[in-house]
This record gives C-alpha cells, sequence and structure tokens, in this order.
C-alpha cells in the first residue's frame, strides 16, 4: 500500500513523503518493526513510542506516523497528524480491506458482565466456530481460539482479526467495548451493527478521574462520533446511566430494553434462585417463557435477558435460544463452582468493583443456608478510591472478610491495606475482617474457617491465572489452587469416614 494514497485520508499537519514509498504492514511497537512496516508513534499511558522511532527505523520501518513534528532534516518519510489513533484506526481498517464491512459485529460494554453476556451471546447466536469473539478471556476468529491480551484490542489487532474471521465465514462478531478501548480509539469506524449497555458503577476512576467522564466516554458508543451508525441499541433500563443512554439515541437506532425492576422489553418474573442454577420466566415482546439454565444469581438473569434481547434483534427464535441456553458451559471465573469434595460451597468469580461484591455477595446469601466467606483484595497502582468502598460492600455481604493482595504491581501491599480499612467503620466490622496478604494462605484460612453448608467466595481475579507484582507475572490461578487446598492431605482427613 503507497502511502500518499492515505494522505487525504488523515488530518495533516505536515508530512515528508515520497511518491513511491510502500508499506507491507502496520507497527506500534518499535520490538516488532520489520522491513517494510510503517510506524505509529503512540504516547502511551506509560510510554512514549516517539523514543522509540530511531529503533523502528533501525529495525527497516519505511515512515512514520506520529503527533510530533520531525522536520524537514527527518532521514526518512513521515506525516504529522492530528491524532496518531485516530490515524491508525483509519489506516488500519483500509490496509485490511475493511472486513468489518462484511460482518454483523455486536458491541457489549458495561462495567460489569461484559464477558458473560459476551459469551453467552455468542453460544445463543450459534457458537465459536460460527461467531468471532473479541473479550477478556480469549479471541475466536471461526476455526481457531488465540489467548486475549487485552479487552479490547489495538485497532490495527481489531481489524486483523476481522479480517481472519471474515476468511473462516462468520457472519456475526461478539466483542467486549471497554472504556479504555472507547478513549484510545480502538473501535474508530468499526461497522458496528449492534451495542449493548449493561450498566456503570465506580472503575476506572484513576484513568477516567470522575463517573462523568467515564459515562460520558461509554455513550460515545451509542452515537455518531466513532465514524459508524449503530442500527440496534439494547439497553439496561434498571441503571440510571442506561436511561440517560436511551434519552440521547438518535431516532434511526432501533432499541430494546431489558431489566427486573422496570418495565421493558425483556423482562423477568418468578425468579427462583438455588446452588446449582436459576429458573425464571422471559417476558419478551411476543409472550412469555420458561427459562433454565446452570448460571447462578441474580445478576446473571440481567446478562441472560441482555444476550436474549441481542439474539432476537438478530431474529433468532426465542425457544430456541432458551433451549440452547440449557447447555451453556458457563463463563470460566464467572460465578464458577469449584468441586473436590468438600462440604461447603466454593465460587471463584471476578467481582473487582464495590458494585460487583455487593451482586456476587447477593448471589451467596441467596443460595446459602450457612455463613458467608468473602477472600478479596484490590488492584495496585488503580483508583484507590474505590478500594473502600469495596471493603464496605464485602463487609456488608459477609459474615467474615478475609483481604488480601490481587495484582499489587509495584504499590507496596501495605498501602494498599491501609486504603481497605478505610471501610471498616465500627468495631463490629472490625471484628469480621483479618488482613493476610499472601492470596494462597488467606484461601486457606478461608477454608479454615468454612464449616458443612457455609460458602467461600473468592473474588478479584476469576480467570486470570497470574498475580501481577513488582513487573512480574507470577503464576496464580485461584481455581487451581482451590483445588489444591481441598485435596491436600490435611482436606483430605477432615472429610474422609471412619471406613476410609
Amino acid at each position: 500500500m503507497y502511502l500518499k494514497n492515505l494522505l487525504e485520508e488523515l488530518d495533516v499537519i505536515d508530512h515528508q513523503v515520497d511518491p513511491k514509498t510502500a508499506f507491507n504492514s502496520i507497527i506500534t511497537d518499535s520490538r516488532r518493526a520489520i522491513n517494510g512496516g510503517l510506524f505509529f508513534a503512540i504516547n502511551g499511558y506509560q510510554l512514549d513510542g516517539n523514543t522509540f522511532i530511531e529503533q523502528a527505523i533501525e529495525r527497516g520501518s519505511v515512515a512514520v506516523i506520529s503527533e510530533e513534528p520531525l522536520g524537514k532534516h527527518f532521514p526518512s518519510d513521515f506525516v504529522q497528524v492530528e491524532n496518531v489513533r485516530v490515524a491508525l484506526a483509519k489506516i488500519s481498517k483500509l490496509f485490511y480491506n475493511s472486513p468489518d464491512e462484511h460482518l454483523n459485529i455486536i458491541g457489549i460494554t458495561g462495567t460489569n458482565g461484559k464477558t458473560t453476556v459476551s459469551l453467552i451471546t455468542q453460544y445463543l447466536l450459534g457458537g465459536s466456530q460460527n461467531v468471532g469473539l473479541l473479550g477478556t478471556i480469549r479471541y475466536d476468529i471461526g476455526n481457531r481460539t488465540l489467548p486475549s491480551h487485552r479487552t479490547t484490542p489495538d485497532s490495527v489487532d481489531c481489524y486483523n482479526l476481522f479480517a481472519e474471521m471474515e476468511k473462516a465465514k462468520c457472519k456475526e462478531v461478539v466483542m467486549e467495548v471497554s472504556s479504555h478501548g472507547i478513549h484510545q480509539h480502538r473501535v474508530d469506524f468499526v461497522n458496528m451493527d449492534t451495542a449493548a449497555f449493561l450498566n456503570l458503577s465506580r472503575d476506572h476512576l484513576r484513568y477516567h478521574k470522575t463517573m462523568e467522564e467515564y459515562f460520558a466516554v461509554k455513550k460515545l458508543l451509542f452515537s455518531s462520533s466513532l465514524g459508524f451508525q449503530l442500527k440496534n441499541a439494547i439497553v439496561n433500563i434498571d441503571c440510571n446511566y442506561g436511561k440517560k443512554v436511551l434519552e440521547d439515541l438518535s431516532p434511526n437506532i432501533s432499541k430494546l430494553t431489558f431489566g427486573i425492576e422496570e418495565t421493558a422489553d425483556f423482562m423477568a418474573k418468578n425468579i427462583q434462585l438455588n446452588p446449582h442454577g436459576t429458573e425464571f420466566t422471559l417476558v419478551y415482546p411476543e409472550g412469555e417463557l420458561g427459562v433454565s439454565t446452570n448460571l447462578l444469581g441474580r445478576h446473571n438473569v440481567k446478562n441472560i435477558l441482555a444476550s436474549m434481547a441481542i439474539a432476537y434483534a438478530y431474529d433468532r427464535p426465542m425457544e430456541s435460544a432458551i433451549k440452547r441456553l440449557q447447555s451453556f458451559p458457563g463463563v470460566p471465573g464467572r460465578m464458577e463452582r469449584i468441586v473436590a469434595g468438600q462440604d461447603f460451597n466454593i465460587i471463584v468469580d471476578y467481582a473487582h468493583t464495590n458494585d460487583a461484591i455487593d451482586h456476587a455477595c447477593e448471589m451467596i446469601n441467596e443460595i446459602t443456608r450457612g455463613r458467608k466467606i468473602i477472600v478479596f483484595g484490590c488492584g495496585g497502582e488503580r483508583d484507590r478510591g474505590k478500594r473502600e468502598l469495596m471493603m464496605q460492600a464485602a463487609i456488608k455481604g459477609a459474615d467474615h472478610v478475609i483481604a488480601t493482595e490481587d495484582n499489587p504491581r509495584n504499590e507496596p501491599q501495605d498501602t494498599i491495606f491501609s486504603d481497605m480499612k478505610k471501610g471498616i467503620q465500627d468495631e463490629a466490622s472490625e471484628r469480621k475482617v483479618r488482613f493476610i496478604a499472601d492470596r494462597r494462605n488467606a484461601i486457606a484460612q478461608a477454608f479454615e474457617l468454612a464449616q458443612s453448608g457455609d460458602c467461600v467466595l473468592i473474588a478479584g481475579k476469576g480467570h486470570e491465572t497470574y498475580q501481577e507484582e513488582k513487573g512480574t507475572m507470577i503464576p496464580f490461578d485461584d481455581r487451581k489452587v482451590a483445588r489444591e487446598l481441598i485435596e491436600n492431605l490435611y482436606f483430605k482427613k477432615r472429610f474422609s469416614t471412619d471406613e476410609d
């Protein structure tokens, strides 16, 4: 592709382009630069790509796109643009021949539930062989699955993966759309047909600063400011922010709402929760149908409603969707039950906000006749203000709280604990809480406390298989650790009978 042909597509401030300069790849990481690549110097959250321009040129990049002035004496071709991330999205789409135009792309956004709704929706629409997926856990491109490296990939990766999905003859794509992804122009110009708004609660405020800013970014997905026009919007009417999304939607967008508390297009009544699954009556525009699922908790009822609404928008018969839902295997690390011979319940969940912890505790309260025990931590180098709120939610929802580490990164664990302690507001609450820095020991302590009929909720990491600490990824999987602890000699003795 010739660089000169792209100039009219970009907001160019200055350029130095040889008419014969052509590029064969798009590079955003100088360490991956190859001969013939076009390097985008992105000023990131932690690193500035402009400091690596020389390295990219040395490795064979033929030109540079940057927001910085490079000058007449720069030894290579360059284009200075208003916004390098917008330029990356535009050029990526053209480079990969606009594969998104041949796909029905469904974006899922919200603070909590994106992964669950994405995976249920993919399953209802036809499964991983037929429906592409971009999300927190994995990327499905029809005939193969790749590990996810971020919830919403960079725009160049999005368009590359869309192209692979098109080759694999996928018709629909479900993708999680994070606030970071929207703000950093990763989904700009994507021909998105449908977007679902699940909810909004406190998260990512170290990045967005305020809830108003956070919501403003999320709402962009439902406007035309990202370079595409939605056909369908699926919105949680129980959420006040969802109501605001609805108020500002273009009249040209078809709307479907879902909820439990408010009157909506997709509603649930006669909800029955138990330790092994959930049943309810689905109320939708064409009538009522019974739903049975192995998914746990009231919040998953809303996740199912959102997914059913999307399936309905794509003309899937509700009877078939409900039947298919019965065999849905669940979502790794999302209300995942661990069964290893113990006489109490163990649930691993990704809950890492106060709202998510609140919902998770509500769920285990509804299915537990004994005590509720929660193990959770707060991530390092993230929004410090939510730590005390998470502690308050845990104290409110559980009988015993064990605070521990959860991706401390480069922040001292004592500092994180100090912030969490602000959520302990009286002596009764203080008696509920223990602080154990080592996560394995914290989980072991929870199991020591647990008795028959109790429930242990291990919150925060969910599907993750590592701890991020001091720049190192240390292998750690809550699910694996829980099984190991249950199956070790101490617990085998504890749960054995005299005959054994």
